[in-house]
């Protein structure tokens, strides 16, 4: 029996509102941090309860996918699949999972981030911190990277079937035929584009695959959730695009974050009160999709986007 170890990588997130400065600290390196920001992000974790819900999610999410992937088919080819939990910016780190898998006796590696959209700033940088783990431990094996799964058929059905739900939810049938749907994700430093990077083409082939499934009358797309650094970012922004909402005499609009697949801060706070907040300052009543979270779909989606890599991997290699 072959031992696959799958590693679900996330951004990770403070248990409690006191490991926000070292959270903070982890994140920009060691560099210092102003008291004025740490104190505004720890006032945005307390508004959100307190803690981070992400690697409480990534948890039931790494749960279903072992559970689907170890099916009657791996059985048969011999191959046991194992799930870990690893986090870039805190506990449980990436570094720190890779000597468990180790210990455990996985004999190869497949490496997923709970981001469906590649960037080579964000998805790459994780499997940055995957390969440096793996050579601090002085250790050689086979590693499948899932580099990209925005076009995993589970993953698009998942994101359509949560925004039908949420529109027949807070929308009457009259207001469904005519309200706009925002679709979001991170932006990032607007330089990633000097390099070539496509992570805005990858989110807008997710956004494609979702609207011709629903055929909305109106749907745009917005970068959210940019850093507070002098630096331009990837737009347009939430902000504008509300404005331009307005000045069309929209009064409804159903936000999307189909860059993000769980409830952490950057939608519980930044949609949920910020943005929410913005558009009613707008008189637009803003409503959000349900995250999917552990949802069966995304697990589906997830544990395919798996197999099917690692199905092309030992083909490739064989």
């Amino acid at each position: 029996m072959r031992t696959i170890g799958v590693i679900l990588m996330a951004y990770g997130g403070p248990k409690s509102v006191e490991e926000v400065e070292p959270f903070l600290a982890d994140i920009r390196g060691g560099r210092p941090t102003s008291q004025e920001l740490i104190d505004e992000i720890t006032e945005r974790y307390r508004a959100i309860g307190g803690s981070s819900p992400i690697l409480e999610i990534t948890n039931a999410q790494s749960r279903g996918v072992e559970q689907a992937l170890n099916n009657e088919k791996a059985a048969q080819a011999g191959i046991n699949y194992k799930t870990y939990v690893g986090m870039r910016h805190w506990d449980p780190y990436i570094n720190d999972v890779v000597p468990q898998m180790i210990a455990d006796g996985v004999d190869e590696i497949a490496a997923i981030v709970m981001a469906p959209h590649y960037s080579r700033m964000s998805v790459g940088a994780y499997m940055g911190k995957l390969d440096k783990a793996l050579s601090d431990q002085g250790v050689s094996m086979p590693v499948t990277q899932v580099r990209s799964w925005k076009d995993e058929p589970a993953f698009i059905d998942a994101v359509a079937r949560k925004v039908t739900e949420a529109l027949e939810r807070h929308f009457t049938t009259e207001e469904r035929a005519s309200v706009p749907i925002l679709f979001t994700a991170h932006s990032l430093p607007a330089r990633i584009l000097e390099s070539g990077d496509q992570y805005p083409q990858e989110l807008q082939a997710s956004v494609e695959l979702v609207a011709e499934k629903l055929k909305p009358e109106n749907y745009r797309f917005a970068f959210q959730s940019q850093g507070a650094t002098a630096d331009p970012w990837l737009g347009p922004t939430v902000e504008d695009t509300l404005q331009n909402m307005k000045d069309e005499g929209h009064r409804n609009v159903l936000l999307v974050p189909i860059g993000f697949v769980c409830d952490h801060v950057e939608v519980l706070f930044d949609v949920d009160i910020e943005h929410k907040g913005q558009a009613a300052e707008l008189g637009i009543r803003m409503e959000r999709s349900e995250m999917l979270n552990d949802d069966s779909g995304l697990i589906e989606a997830v544990s395919n986007a798996v197999r099917e890599s690692v199905r092309e991997s030992a083909a490739a290699s064989a």
